[in-house]
This record gives C-alpha cells, sequence and structure tokens, in this order.
C-alpha cells in the first residue's frame, strides 16, 4: 500500500513540476498582440517579406493558424520572447513545432530556431546567435531533410546522417527531445524516431586519433593487386585478321555505270574475325602487400565534451529563412521539459482532415471548363 501510495506521488509530483516555457498557438494575431515581432533585417532594401496570420488556403480545423510567408523570394525573420528563460541544466529539453508548405515548397527553409536569452534579437538574421535550429528544409530534388543544429563553442554543427523531411502540402509536426544523459530522440509525424547519444550524432569532439602527419606512405609499397602475366605471349597469327572487310555478300547494283560511278567496290563490314588489341592475361601480383593504411597517432587538440546537452539559458524562438515559392504556416510552438506535456500540447490541436479540405478547395476554384454545345 505504501508503495502504491509513493508511486502516485511522484507520478503526481512529475505532473505538477513539469513546465511549459514556450507556448504558442496562433489564436490571435501574434503581431498585432506584439507577441512576436518581425526584424528590422532586410527592410532597408525592401528584400523582407510579409508575414501573415492566417489558417491557410485550405484547412482541416479552421481554428488552427499560424503564419505564413506570403511573398515570394523575400527573406523572412521574426522571434518571439519564452513565457520564462529556460536553462536546461540537468533536464530534459522538448522542442515541437508544425509546419505546412501549402505552396508545395521548391526550395527554401521551414526551420525555427532556439536562441539565448540575452541576444539581441531587433535585427534578428542569419548571424544571429542561436542555440538550436530544428525543422524542415527542402530544395529541389537533393535536399529534403529535417535541420537538427546545435551551437557548440561557436561552431554550427549539423547531424552527420541525414533526416528524411516530408515534401508534401500538408502540415507535419516535429519534436526534438534532448535528455540530460547526452541522448536525444527526433520525431516526425508519428515516423519511427531517430534517437541516440549526441556526441554520436554530430560532432561535438574533435575525433581522438589523427593521420601520423610524419608518415607516408613508402614509395616501393606494392598496391596493385593485378598484374599482367609477365610470361603471356601475343599470338604469331594475332593480327592476321583486319578489323574491317568487304561484304563478301554484296553485289553491284544493275544501273551501276563503271564511266559515270568509277570502279564498284562492296562496302567494309565488321569482320568477326577480328581479334582487336591483344592485351595479355591478368594474375595475382606475388609482391602485393595490401592497400596501405596511414599510422594514426593520439590527436594532441583532443578535449573530451562532457554535458553537451546543456544549451544555456534560453529566451526566444526565431524564424529566419529565404523562401523561393512563399507559403509556408508555422503554427502550434512548444518548448517545455517535459515529452507527456509536447504530447498532450499536440494531441489537443487537432490537425483534422486536411486531404479533404484541399480538396474541396480546389474543386470550389478550378476553372470552369468551356461549354461546347454553347450555339455560335
Amino acid at each position: 500500500m505504501l508503495y502504491k501510495s509513493l508511486s502516485l506521488f511522484f507520478s503526481l509530483y512529475s505532473l505538477v513540476s513539469s513546465t511549459v516555457y514556450y507556448q504558442e498557438t496562433f489564436e490571435t494575431d501574434p503581431f498585432a498582440d506584439n507577441r512576436w515581432t518581425v526584424s528590422t533585417w532586410k527592410q532597408d532594401t525592401g528584400e523582407a517579406g510579409e508575414w501573415e496570420w492566417t489558417s491557410g488556403l485550405w484547412s482541416g480545423n479552421d481554428n488552427r493558424k499560424g503564419i505564413r510567408t506570403s511573398q515570394d523570394a523575400k527573406f523572412y525573420a521574426a522571434t518571439a520572447p519564452f513565457q520564462s528563460t529556460f536553462d536546461n541544466t540537468d533536464k530534459t529539453l522538448v522542442f515541437g513545432i508544425r509546419v505546412k508548405h501549402e505552396q508545395k515548397i521548391d526550395c527554401g527553409g521551414g526551420y525555427v530556431k532556439l536562441l539565448p536569452a540575452g541576444v539581441d534579437v531587433s535585427g534578428f538574421n542569419g548571424d544571429t546567435d542561436y542555440s538550436i535550429m530544428f525543422g524542415p528544409d527542402i530544395c529541389g530534388y537533393s535536399t529534403k531533410k529535417v535541420h537538427a543544429i546545435f551551437n557548440h563553442n561557436g561552431n554550427n554543427l549539423e547531424r552527420s546522417e541525414e533526416i528524411k523531411s516530408p515534401d508534401d502540402d500538408l502540415t507535419h509536426t516535429y519534436i526534438m527531445i534532448v535528455n540530460a544523459d547526452d541522448t536525444y530522440e527526433i520525431r516526425v509525424d508519428s515516423e519511427d524516431p531517430v534517437s541516440g547519444n549526441l556526441k554520436d550524432g554530430w560532432e561535438f569532439e574533435l575525433p581522438k586519433l589523427i593521420n601520423d602527419p610524419d608518415a607516408s606512405k613508402p614509395e616501393d609499397w606494392v598496391d596493385e593487386k593485378m598484374i599482367d602475366d609477365p610470361n603471356d605471349v601475343k599470338p604469331d597469327n594475332w593480327d592476321d585478321e583486319p578489323e574491317s572487310i568487304r561484304d563478301p555478300d554484296a553485289a553491284k547494283p544493275e544501273d551501276w555505270d563503271t564511266e559515270e560511278d568509277g570502279e564498284w567496290e562492296a562496302p567494309m563490314i565488321p569482320n568477326s574475325n577480328f581479334k582487336g588489341e591483344w592485351k595479355p592475361q591478368r594474375i595475382e601480383n606475388p609482391e602485393y602487400q595490401g592497400p596501405w593504411v596511414h599510422p594514426q597517432i593520439p590527436n594532441p587538440e583532443y578535449a573530451e565534451e562532457t554535458d553537451v546537452y546543456k544549451r544555456g539559458e534560453l529566451g526566444f524562438v526565431g524564424i529566419e529563412i529565404w523562401q523561393v515559392k512563399s507559403g509556408s504556416i508555422f503554427s502550434d510552438f512548444i518548448v517545455s521539459d517535459d515529452v507527456n506535456e509536447v504530447e498532450a500540447f499536440f494531441t489537443s490541436q487537432e490537425i483534422g482532415d486536411e486531404s479533404a479540405a484541399k480538396e474541396a478547395y480546389n474543386k470550389a476554384n478550378a476553372p470552369e471548363e468551356d461549354d461546347d454545345d454553347d450555339d455560335d
């Protein structure tokens, strides 16, 4: 009985102690309410695009809204402060967003950044310090990935193996979980999550071993596995047959006029008996030593990194992207220290049946067909 009571107590304590540091559902206009601030970056050159608060051209749930890019070939940059700053030391960091590329994006970003609490966001741009960058990035056929970048000692570290991003025009949910034991998990919708140790997925550390700069492959190193057989000799009659011969089945046309057309000759055809260029047989090289392996030595610059999960004190979310074709909608943001809290949040924000909504929108906006039966 005591065990059950303690279990219930710790379960309730866990729920009570979890904190949401930032949450945004865009129920009201975030720019009119000054919850979000557009950066001054690129405003003076006319290269900055305008954001709009909308549920989109079509939506499976009209009560869900977000902020959408509205002008093609523009830069977009905007930030919002956390409800309370977040230092994830000894805590789990859970960061979730939703992105919909309603325009079926061809080239552009859909990622979001978490910024340090003390950063100046008035001119927020691509050079502004950030701690995490997370979300989809699509360009052409070659780039369709989920960015997961950590800033570490001034370097922006991208995951060594790419995570595939959806590239359709529906809303997708992206969740990053960073644990205090230096492990992580990345979820895209209901797909199998990608997880592991942070130091295995990102190069937080320099390699422990490096190639010895003073070592080089010996000049007499034999790495040819096969060689020409020195005892193989070209046959005496190898070149007896020419590459082309006169067609023995060709006949002079009946209307051939020697005086007019000249002496008739049968056309040339490939000689089936031609043997081509002679090459000696290949044999195993008796002196083969195998591939040369560069000797390695301890890296004098290696330093063990610990607690790489720590992201410092976070205070802002920011979107800083460039898009060829506008129309991306960002919605449902959350930063918390509890996975269950984030899961419950996204469950409560129902996307609805977007496929049906899209079909209805396309049908309503389809061009009218010409009436072939109309009288002239």
